[in-house]
């Protein structure tokens, strides 16, 4: 042996030796991989089925590259680099001049680019066809999952386009620029970009949910009514994305109160004089920027009937409704395949966790939620695709305000219920489960919350009655299937055909629609597994119960298998 050369006796104690002294205490095991560099959309079976279901089987293909590209470890880091840093204000620029900006990290222009590339804000609109509404949705679903805050400028956007085009002057001026498949961030004046986002201000300190309170005054600068110019005057709560080209605003004129168009800049290339105060200081959304501001005779022009802003921007909210139940959906998907993951790598006690009967319960709970929150989601996105049919109409109606309800309100529970399945490293801001739960309330309590979603669905009821007969007739499609589904559904109409104290009785009568229709969806196009499991749970059990409540009897171990995501 070469004198150089250590016995093999001699290196094994200069190692040990090197181990002590480096305090190597321990090597990394049993730790799961990171949910990355996976196909949101491959590894979804619940949504790929719903994709076909409800008719967008056709975009498939467009689906599965969008779902790989919103599982990758960069687009994962976007996420969280977006809301790492936050948004920032600057009310004037350096020599004085007063500008409104709010700046933003590179990683949330760069969600915002891929959003607008892939016409989340404008495909239903610019493309109308079989599925477009269901098709936009499922890509939502799949990009919210990766970062939720800046979705809300882009549902915004989307949803503007059916309360301007009741002024179709001024659709005719933006709805080109609005639609347009590319993001431009500069704050500049509109007339010199291509393309341009869209919010709203709603919202005022006095009133709230209540905008018939709102206090804003709107004077014409010339000839009133709609189409005109105006000068509006007051202060405005709460404006989601502040950086917004353009806004639609009420504001209260001779004959109550009206629906405006309001951008950032005049025509003439000034500023138009509204003033972000301050910038909304939130719990969850951080990546967004909301804010508080003031119209100092801000220049905006009249949509729709004078008097009637209400009915008029109305359209706008049922779709940002519509997208906070998309929202919620996602979110549950994303805490779900977490937990799933989590526990399908993680060992404890001798066994993996996902074989273990208890925590089984618990996620095969998780599981049901999620799919019975897409399965109701995805149903209302057809009956959008066909409101050329009273049915579906009539569905869309009742349906949205009862889902952003109930998907909504479920979600916050879900998230903490994730959370605690991986455990303490399920706290730490390095996973994304934290951010879920910081982001599971928002929906619920934005674009109306559960009373106000409650009071919608009476006044639907009031003014249109036929649309409970289509809610029922929709949902009385899997009677037969499952004995409890046919004895909650034969007590919820008797139910109500007792109209009294029906607001008092509302958020009761709305969770037994919510878990109807869903139990329906599931019985109707789900395995048997899931759907009685859900049945048994939701339809003869007490829903509201903590998760990992199911009953026995059922196939958890099938249920799991479903929704989790292989990545190894």
């Amino acid at each position: 042996m070469n004198a150089r050369q250590p016995s093999p006796d001699t290196e094994a104690r200069s190692t040990e030796a090197s181990d002590r002294y480096l305090a190597v205490t321990h090597e990394v095991v049993n730790q799961p991989p990171a949910l990355e560099n996976y196909n949101l959309y491959l590894q979804d079976r619940a949504l790929q089925e719903a994709v076909r279901r409800e008719g967008a089987d056709w975009a498939e293909a467009g689906l599965d590259r969008f779902g790989a590209l919103c599982g990758t470890a960069e687009s994962i880091e976007l996420g969280f680099l977006a809301n790492e840093n936050k948004p920032v204000f600057h009310s004037h620029d350096r020599f004085g001049h007063r500008i409104d900006q709010v700046n933003f990290h590179p990683a949330y222009h760069q969600l915002m680019t891929r959003a607008f590339e892939q016409g989340l804000h404008s495909s239903p609109w610019t493309a109308p066809r079989a599925g477009a509404h269901v098709e936009r949705a499922a890509k939502y679903y799949m990009h919210s999952q990766v970062e939720a805050a800046h979705c809300c400028p882009v549902t915004m956007t989307f949803a503007a386009i059916p309360s301007i085009r009741k002024q179709p002057e001024l659709a005719a001026a933006w709805e080109g620029r609005i639609l347009a498949n590319s993001y431009d961030a500069r704050n500049l004046p509109d007339a010199d970009k291509g393309s341009v986002t869209i919010g709203m201000a709603m919202t005022e300190k006095q009133g709230g949910s209540d905008v018939r309170a709102n206090s804003t005054r709107a004077w014409p600068v010339g000839q009133p009514g709609p189409g005109q110019a105006y000068e509006l005057v007051g202060h405005k709560w709460f404006v989601s994305a502040p950086m917004c080209d353009a806004f639609l605003v009420l504001a209260q004129t001779e004959s109550g109160l009206s629906c405006f168009l309001m951008p950032r800049w005049c025509p003439d290339g000034s500023k138009n004089p509204w003033q972000v105060q301050r910038l909304k200081n939130k719990m969850g959304n951080v990546a967004n920027a909301s804010s508080e501001v003031e119209l100092r005779g801000a220049l905006a022009w009249m949509v729709g009937e004078e008097g009637r802003g209400v009915p008029t921007i109305i359209e706008m909210v049922a779709m940002t409704r519509f997208d906070c139940m998309i929202g919620s959906a996602a979110g549950m998907r994303q805490a779900a395949a977490q937990a799933l993951h989590h526990c399908r790598h993680r060992s404890a006690f001798g066994q993996r966790l996902s074989t273990q009967p208890l925590m089984q319960n618990v996620l095969a709970d998780l599981a049901l939620e999620s799919e019975a929150a897409l399965a109701y989601t995805m149903r209302v996105a057809r009956a959008l695709d066909n409101q050329h049919l009273e049915h579906e109409r009539l569905l869309a109606r009742l349906a949205t305000p009862v889902g952003k309800y109930w998907i909504c309100k479920r979600t916050p529970n879900h998230a903490y219920e994730a959370m605690e399945c991986i455990g303490g490293s399920g706290v730490m801001e390095d996973c994304i489960l934290p951010r879920l739960f910081r982001e599971s309330p928002v929906n619920a309590i934005w674009e109306g919350s559960g009373n106000v979603q409650c009071l919608d669905t009476l006044r639907v009821l009031q003014r249109e009655p036929e649309a409970l007969d289509a809610f029922f007739r929709e949902a009385s499609e899997a009677r037969g299937a499952n004995p409890h589904f046919d004895r909650f559904l034969a007590q919820l109409q008797n139910d109500f055909a007792d109209t009294g104290e029906l607001q008092y009785r509302a958020r009761n009568l709305v969770d037994r629609l919510a878990v109807l229709m869903q139990g329906a969806l599931l019985l109707r196009n789900a395995p048997a597994e899931v759907a009685d499991a859900y049945c048994a749970s939701r339809l003869q059990h007490n829903g509201g119960q903590n998760y990992g409540n199911l009953p026995r009897g059922i196939n958890p171990k099938a249920i799991i298998q479903r929704a989790t995501p292989v990545v190894d």
